[in-house]
């Protein structure tokens, strides 16, 4: 029992690490050919949005407010996906897959893990 603990406390210590990694990466996801690139941490928290002065039409709000989505859709897809390859197994942790051992029961990740 004590090796499956000891087991147990190893993966939490990687999965801390792990996050603390996508917490300090960034991906850049952009929307109408570059006229809007929204910037988020590999934990899909949004840092940065940059809108092209071209994009930002008055009379069509609408299709600003669409590119606005897309790019931040874009970008928090690309965090998932760096999620997916830096956590791997790990993620199950996020899942309560250990019945909440992970130091934090209650919270979970911002992408759904």
């Amino acid at each position: 029992m004590g090796s499956l603990l000891q087991q147990a406390q190893q993966m939490q210590q990687q999965m801390e690490a792990a996050q603390q990694e996508l917490a300090e990466r960034s991906v850049t996801g952009t929307a109408g050919g570059g006229l809007v690139e929204a910037t988020v941490t590999g934990l899909g928290e949004l840092t940065g949005l940059r809108i092209a002065p071209e994009a930002a039409d008055p009379a069509d709000t609408e299709t600003l407010a669409d590119l606005v989505i897309a790019a931040i859709r874009d970008a928090n897809a690309q965090a998932e996906a760096l999620q997916q390859d830096k956590l791997g197994p790990l993620a199950q942790l996020g899942q309560g897959g250990f019945g909440g051992l992970g130091g934090n029961p209650g919270a979970s990740f911002p992408l759904g893990f």
